[in-house]
């Protein structure tokens, strides 16, 4: 291995695991010694790159606007391009927009022969039912999941029936060929999963809930998937 490539190897560990990392697991990832971590932090700060930490206490990578781009793998292009197609397709127009608008700044701005690649990718995302456009601005609704800020809307059931609610948006996932909403009802008090589509009126309040998001999102999805499972645990004993 190159220097330049253990340089940029490093960056990438740096990047992918959970910070601090400790000098002992960088050299564990990289298969090199204690002084070599030592000594290929000392360059990357010297290079520019802005990392917090020292020995005894492990490092954080803080990323810096002002550093050149290091590139992707060709996996990582394939795995931008899938995703980001796939995002160009069932997500709502705005997010839609910026998925494409991405997906041509990084075909600009990678090496000439990863843009080919990228432009000719062998991966791509084809879905042939559209999910219902949302009647909400989505926008301002992934804003009020950032602020941790309560929303409240009317909302139509599947049977037609009309409601208010006030709830706390956890966040936004492409389910059974729909977007929907996971959140907090205030109404129920327990966890509810909303269509996009069938929402409408919506209304930030100034009712914080930081913070408390990322919890009770991991709570959500954990209850999904005790759900899901047990409806493959039922569908298995069936048959």
């Amino acid at each position: 291995m190159t220097r330049t490539h253990r340089l940029f190897q490093l960056m990438q560990t740096l990047r992918r695991l959970t910070p601090p990392i400790t000098a002992q697991s960088l050299a564990h990832e990289m298969d090199v010694s204690l002084r070599t971590i030592y000594r290929d932090i000392d360059e990357l700060r010297g290079l520019g790159a802005v990392i917090d930490g020292e020995a005894g206490f492990g490092f954080t990578l803080i990323e810096d606007a002002s550093l050149p781009p290091l590139g992707f793998e060709d996996d990582e292009l394939e795995a931008l391009v899938l995703g980001l197609r796939d995002v160009s397709v069932i997500a709502d127009p705005a997010l839609a927009k910026a998925a494409t608008s991405a997906l041509a700044k990084i075909q600009a701005r990678v090496p000439p022969k990863q843009a080919h690649r990228l432009k000719h990718a062998v991966l791509d995302a084809r879905r042939y039912w559209r999910p219902d456009p949302p009647r909400i601005d989505v926008g301002i609704l992934r804003q009020a999941a950032w602020d941790e800020l309560s929303v409240h809307f009317a909302y139509q059931d599947a049977k037609g029936d009309q409601t208010e609610r006030t709830v706390k948006p956890l966040g936004i996932v492409y389910m059974e060929n729909t977007n929907v909403l996971l959140a907090w009802c205030h109404l129920r008090q327990d966890f509810r999963v909303f269509r996009l589509d069938r929402m409408d009126d919506l209304r930030v309040t100034d009712q914080s809930f930081r913070p408390h998001r990322v919890s009770l999102l991991r709570d959500h999805l954990a209850r999904i998937r005790a759900e899901v499972d047990q409806v493959a645990k039922d569908r298995a004993h069936c048959d």
